[in-house]
């Protein structure tokens, strides 16, 4: 995700002081210098590094933390703290007028994934029990409007058109209907340019002027660094934002702009793009986001995301099955899926407080090798044999090899360790130990890391 390399320095930095039993002054210097160092080598913007580094430093050498018993602690909740203000400290939603519909005009340059996410927060506001309109106002680039059918049709929403028309009339005539169709919701998708150029903002400002929207959502690629942060400044400038989202917080990214952008442009990070299926968005909040840097975790995200994902009656099923004994490879597999809903195996340990330090990434990366390899196994099995693996002989043993594109040995492997998972559900159910929230998902049996 991003933020690793930063995460792993500060780590680091923090490993130090904690070594330390009482901080000197020049203890406290030192730490600075090196933060700063990994806040520059993330792509952070140099201003906004001078003034962070000030703050924190400035509260982290007086006597509450110089005389403190824990002093590297003390430190440690100072940078969480400021890193949380540098974000913007609190969550912030698309604020609902009193009188629908809410218009919230998307916009961006190309490639930073604005078509999409539109269909992504339409997605987000349609669970929350909203009436999403999407609006294709980007008549220039080829198959644009295709393109926002297709997302719209997968997230369940309607998409307003009117062909390669006047995009200012087409905003127009979109509030109209959504008044007349109950569409509390809707969602501009205007055009974008590789550049920022007069064309562009002259029709941005014109949609502006003529639908008032009630919030102008600037969408930015996180992988391009501080130049996200650039776009996002003068964007700003020239027609006024009321918020940014951050695309691509999944990947390889060392993070600058979600640390910049609030203290450049004064406007808040609302939502956070973090993978490419139209459920990955999560509403930007800091405080969890400054946890996830400083190697904390985020189990509030993580617990929603299972609470999203994972239905109560479903997990009251696999829990009945576990006291009966009969958890079978369909609800192993059924396991797998459920797992990968809540995200990558490397995403969903860096969200469990202190994992990620004790994991490496090349495990993480094997284990969702396995996961792969676990559901191709039992993908290749019959009905009776996902029912009653016991049945497997040599001969399925080399069919179901063959079909999933794994070994033998690899059947093996995975028999062997479900034969090894049965057991121990029988031992706990006869000991009559209440553990049946952390044995659901069998992960440690299957040694995914």
């Amino acid at each position: 995700m991003a933020f690793e390399g930063l995460s792993r320095k500060l780590s680091s930095v923090f490993k130090k002081l904690r070594s330390k039993g009482k901080l000197s002054e020049s203890d406290v210097k030192v730490a600075m210098r090196e933060i700063k160092l990994a806040l520059l080598e993330a792509d952070v913007n140099y201003k906004v590094v001078k003034s962070f580094i000030l703050k924190v430093s400035e509260r982290a050498i007086g006597s509450e933390v110089l005389e403190s018993l824990t002093p590297a602690q003390q430190v440690i909740k100072i940078v969480n703290q400021e890193l949380s203000s540098l974000m913007g400290s609190k969550e912030n939603k698309i604020n609902f007028p009193s009188k629908p519909p809410c218009v919230v005009m998307m916009c961006g340059l190309q490639g930073s994934g604005k078509t999409t996410h539109c269909a992504k927060i339409a997605k987000y506001y349609l669970k929350k029990g909203h009436r999403p309109l999407l609006v294709a106002c980007d008549v220039y680039r080829p198959a644009a409007i295709e393109q926002l059918k297709i997302v719209g049709e997968q997230v369940g929403v309607s998409v307003f058109e009117m062909g390669a028309g006047d995009p200012v009339k087409i905003a127009k005539e979109s509030i109209k209907h959504a008044k007349d169709y109950g569409n509390d919701l809707v969602l501009l998708d205007t055009a974008g340019r590789l550049h920022i150029d007069k064309d562009l903002m002259d029709e941005l400002s014109k949609i502006k002027k003529t639908v008032n929207p009630n919030e102008i959502l600037l969408v930015v690629d996180s992988m391009t660094g501080q130049d996200a942060v650039n776009v996002a400044e003068k964007f700003n400038e020239t027609i006024g934002i009321d918020g940014v989202v951050l695309t691509k917080l999944d990947g390889d990214t060392r993070g600058g702009a979600a640390l910049s952008v609030l203290e450049v442009t004064k406007k808040p990070i609302k939502f956070a793009g973090v993978g490419e299926k139209l459920d990955d968005l999560e509403l930007f909040q800091p405080e969890r986001m400054a946890s996830r840097i400083l190697g904390m975790g985020d189990m509030l995200t993580l617990i929603e995301r299972a609470e999203e994902n994972i239905k109560a009656k479903d997990a009251e099923k696999m829990a009945k099955k576990l006291k009966d004994n009969s958890f079978d490879m369909n609800d192993l597999l059924e396991q797998m899926n459920q797992i990968k809903k809540l995200g990558s195996i490397k995403d969903i340990i860096g969200m469990i407080p202190g994992a990620a330090k004790r994991v490496k990434s090349s495990d993480l990366e094997n284990g969702e090798t396995k996961i792969i390899k676990i559901q191709a196994i039992i993908s290749s099995m019959t009905k009776k044999e996902r029912e009653k693996p016991s049945i497997i002989n040599p001969q399925r043993k080399r069919r179901i090899a063959d079909g999933s594109g794994t070994t033998v040995p690899d059947v093996n492997q995975l028999l062997r360790q479900f034969e090894q998972m049965q057991k121990m559900f029988k031992q706990m159910n006869a000991k009559g130990k209440r553990r049946k929230k952390k044995l659901l998902l069998g992960l440690g049996d299957f040694n995914l890391l």
